[in-house]
């Protein structure tokens, strides 16, 4: 099985002070222990890397690039889910979704994905089975 990962479960795996630390750091360990494939986009990356040199500091991003991005599979965003993410977001005119958020559902329905380990209900409300 393959399981989608979004930046919201990889900062409460970082972060100790989340509120949700406990539950994914519980969840990351069985996923990896299930040997799951764990997927993810370019987009993802670049909005955690930014939120946790921000919110945790650089020792955290070594962390994350070191010890998490080695075992994810890595979508690329092209100019293609690129306008189809634009095009959603426009679409929804809902201020809180963001353009990464689109382009994760573009990239999980174009591979037939259903679980998300996310802690944003985005991805509930998109008929996505969420994690944990």
């Amino acid at each position: 099985m393959s399981v989608y990962v979004d930046t919201s479960a990889f900062l409460a795996v970082l972060d100790a002070d989340d509120d949700n630390h406990q539950p994914a750091k519980q969840t990351w360990a069985d996923l990896l222990t299930a040997r799951e494939t764990l997927i993810c986009t370019s987009y993802v990356l670049v909005e955690t890397f930014a939120l946790v040199q921000h919110r945790l500091g650089m020792g955290a991003v070594r962390a994350f690039q070191e010890d998490i991005v080695p075992v994810l599979q890595i979508e690329w965003i092209g100019e293609d889910l690129h306008q189809q993410a634009v095009n959603a977001l426009l679409t929804a005119n809902r201020r809180n979704l963001s353009l990464v958020d689109c382009a994760s559902f573009a990239v999980m329905r174009s591979l037939g994905l259903r679980k998300v380990f996310a802690f944003d209900g985005h991805f509930s409300e998109q008929g996505f089975a969420c994690l944990p």
